[in-house]
């Protein structure tokens, strides 16, 4: 049960929803976001050219006078997730001492990868292994350029990313689920705005959280929709262009929009879970078809050098040249940062019922792991293929990253049926991208109708199709504009949005601390009449004389 002051806030901020045409949703957040949204695609149509180059000066301008604050507040972000981990406050059980998992643990961490990260690995494993193998990067240095190019991989794709996905996971689940306040950015801010939280300041709050998201899911569905054109390309002799790419985010929206109908528990499930065996499959195949042995020894030899130069390189800063780091390290804390908002909201919804120290260790170790060995598998493949053509493949992926994945599996050495093997894992791998597209599509939905509703866990039907569809109108719109150009513009733009992610981050990491502590106290003392009372009942069934 809520108590009195929760119920008072949260009919506060409810009283201010729109709820007329089958929506339910806070006006302010919903028509600010949306004119942002507006305002930033008509920038892009009337010079795009002019739009990137404003952007990339403050997205270099960022990373340049911000790198260590990135690079920093990353490694805070992971010692405070362990310090949860390992303390005393990990008992603390996310919606309190008797609540229980929704999901199996199988479903809960189909969801988290799904969400996390499934469209981007499916992306950049072949392509950015094969990067840092010739580029040689400054961070995991050994001897052995292929060891430190997989570890460096490690490094972007591991326990950085989700270390701050779990912290604001962890935070919007623990004020939604123990503090009984709604499932949005703004109430974790409560302990310090109080009853503002519910009024225009957190309002802005929200603001911010639904841009970053709505920028970023079109981002990574222009990417992603690339990949897909490039793969029927590959298979069909599809033409690589824009309007084909149009067409298939109109039709996989469309079905996107039929899992958003069902929400979670059936339709989001469902595809998450299919993800996953999906991908197993896909990802054994390549294991026992490619270069199996060097997979193995890349494995195990990358990860023992990321773990061994992890401290070391995590706080690595570059004092000379910049540009490398600029361009990946801190590009990529800057992106997983302004990302968080979308993934630790869903993470969130899904997570009610694990204990502090169960959800910590979990979001930070299965999907890093699960993550190093897709990427070994991939990126190894793609090393060993590339060496053995003098280069070729990376000839071939620097100037067109979306083919990079069916183009590796092109050049797999298969000794039997090699044609007919090649054709299923192309298809394969263009449905696992198809299928990681509309769970990023539906989840995304999911959350910034959270947000824009107020934080309400159930809003209307019509509303949740409206999100659905917005996300797939900005990433066609921006295609139509500019393509990849306009991609890469909006992209920046989101990164630019990292650094105050960043600050906000670091304030709520506080806040939680001091709250839990709390829920901790209060935990232990329910804990501790319950454990008297049973003491006390015992006693007095022991001394009750029979009749």
């Amino acid at each position: 049960m809520k108590n009195d002051i929760s119920n008072q806030l949260e009919e506060k901020l409810y009283s201010r929803n729109f709820t007329k045409f089958g929506l339910d949703m806070n006006p302010v957040v919903s028509i600010v976001a949306g004119l942002v949204i507006l305002v930033f695609a008509g920038y892009a149509l009337l010079n795009l050219e002019h739009a990137n180059q404003v952007f990339e000066s403050v997205k270099n301008a960022i990373i340049a006078k911000g790198d260590w604050l990135f690079i920093l507040s990353s490694n805070f972000f992971i010692v405070v997730c362990l310090f949860f981990a390992f303390s005393k406050l990990g008992d603390v059980r996310i919606g309190g001492v008797n609540a229980k998992p929704h999901f199996s643990n199988f479903a809960w961490y189909s969801m988290l990868i799904s969400a996390g990260m499934g469209i981007g690995l499916m992306f950049w494993s072949v392509g950015e292994p094969l990067y840092h193998s010739v580029s040689k990067p400054p961070i995991f240095q050994s001897g052995n350029a292929v060891n430190s190019a997989m570890a460096t991989v490690f490094f972007h794709w591991g326990l950085h990313p989700w270390g701050i996905y779990a912290l604001i996971s962890l935070a919007l689940a623990f004020f939604a689920y123990n503090k009984n306040l709604p499932l949005s950015l703004r109430s974790v801010f409560y302990p310090i705005l109080k009853e503002k939280t519910f009024g225009i300041i957190g309002d802005l709050i929200d603001v911010l959280a639904v841009v970053a998201c709505l920028f970023g899911l079109a981002t990574s569905l222009g990417l992603g929709v690339q990949q897909i054109n490039s793969g029927l390309s590959h298979l069909l002799g599809i033409d690589f262009n824009v309007k084909i790419q149009v067409i298939l985010i109109a039709v996989i929206t469309l079905i996107a929009t039929l899992s958003v109908v069902s929400g979670i528990d059936k339709g989001v499930k469902f595809l998450s879970e299919l993800n996953i065996k999906m991908a197993l499959v896909f990802m054994i195949a390549v294991f026992i078809l490619g270069p199996t042995s060097y997979i193995l020894k890349t494995f195990s030899n990358s990860l023992g050098l990321y773990l061994n130069n992890f401290v070391k390189s995590s706080f690595f800063i570059s004092t000379g040249d910049s540009t490398w780091q600029g361009s990946w390290s801190v590009f990529y804390l800057a992106w997983w940062i302004s990302w968080s908002p979308f993934v630790g909201m869903f993470i969130a919804r899904v997570s009610r019922g694990r204990t502090i120290r169960e959800f910590v260790l979990a979001v930070l170790i299965v999907p890093s792991l699960l993550s190093f060995i897709w990427l070994s598998v991939f990126g190894g493949t793609a090393i060993h293929i590339n060496n053995a053509l003098g280069g070729k493949l990376f000839e071939v992926v620097q100037n067109n990253l979306p083919i990079a994945l069916f183009e590796m599996i092109n050049h797999l050495n298969i000794p039997i049926l090699a044609g007919t093997i090649k054709v299923i894992l192309s298809i394969l791998g263009t449905l696992l991208v198809i299928s990681f597209f509309v769970t990023s599509s539906d989840s995304g939905s999911l959350v910034v109708d959270n947000i824009t509703s107020g934080g309400k866990l159930d809003s209307p039907i019509p509303q949740r199709i409206f999100w659905a569809f917005m996300e797939g109108f900005i990433a066609a719109v921006l295609l139509l504009i500019g393509g990849e150009k306009a991609l890469s513009a909006l992209q920046t733009a989101v990164i630019s949005a990292g650094l105050p992610f960043a600050i906000i981050l670091i304030i709520m990491s506080l806040l939680l601390v001091g709250s839990v502590r709390q829920a901790y106290k209060k935990q232990k003392k329910i804990k501790d009449i319950k454990r008297y009372n049973k003491v006390v009942e015992y006693a007095s069934e022991r001394t009750e004389t029979p009749a």
